[in-house]
């Protein structure tokens, strides 16, 4: 693992998008929990230690991982049902979800630079709702879920719906998420990855799944973003530890 700072040049980003879970608001844990539960009702037996890391891909295709983890086979479509259950538990016990470190000054920051931003979740809608409102942000943002394309993360389509939502090419976004299914997401799409170490993720698995660039967290991330981005710049010159 790189043990000391690193600075690299970033292609200047048009627009942010952000993942949610884990990322802008502390609810890795609510998930994990909900998912226990949600495949042990079908009879798949995972541990926390199994399922913490898989938190922010496709909710079907978590389903199926700790199926086969767990040597149980699914019937068609229990994939679909696992996950809606999952989402179900989810909404029961998120009720008081809290924002992550710097979360919503980084994202009041990007509105008072001009910098476009959105956030894009596997996530279905409904489950987002409470944790985008937990940020107290003065306007809605756009929020790209996944209940809106045929395939969540790690396959490139939210990202690329939120893109094409907000008028700019892939390849002009960075994303910045807490998972591997973030990371691999990002190189999907040709959008640059960005890295916060806020979930189950380390920073060297973040770096492994494709991250140009990690930070510890948000705050840390906010201090790089104050200074360096101005709207119109050709590149973004960004410090982070990894």
């Amino acid at each position: 693992m790189p043990a000391e700072t690193r600075m690299t040049t970033l292609r200047a980003p048009r627009a942010i998008l952000f993942d949610l879970d884990g990322t802008l608001v502390d609810t890795v844990g609510t998930r994990v929990e909900s998912w226990l539960e949600a495949l042990a009702i079908f009879s798949v037996h995972v541990d926390r230690a199994f399922l913490a890391p898989l938190i922010g891909s496709d909710g079907r295709l978590l389903a199926r991982m700790g199926a086969e983890h767990a040597g149980v086979p699914l019937a068609p479509g229990a994939d679909d049902d696992i996950d809606r259950l999952a989402g179900e538990r989810f909404n029961d016990l998120n009720q008081h979800p809290r924002p992550l470190l710097a979360a919503a000054t980084t994202l009041v920051h990007l509105d008072a630079a001009g910098m476009p931003w959105a956030i894009a979740t596997s996530s279905r809608s409904d489950e987002a709702l409470a944790s985008v409102a937990s940020l107290g942000l003065a306007r809605r943002p756009m929020v790209v879920d996944g209940g809106g394309v045929a395939h969540a993360k790690p396959a490139p389509d939210l990202l690329l719906k939120a893109a094409h939502q907000l008028g700019i090419e892939p390849e002009d976004a960075w994303y910045v998420g807490d998972s591997k299914w973030d990371m691999l997401a990002a190189v999907a799409a040709g959008m640059t990855p960005v890295g916060v170490a806020t979930g189950a993720t380390s920073e060297a698995d973040l770096v492994e799944a494709g991250a140009q660039m990690t930070y510890p967290d948000l705050a840390r991330f906010l201090d790089d973003v104050s200074t360096e981005i101005v709207p119109g710049d050709s590149a973004v010159h960004a410090t982070g530890a990894s």
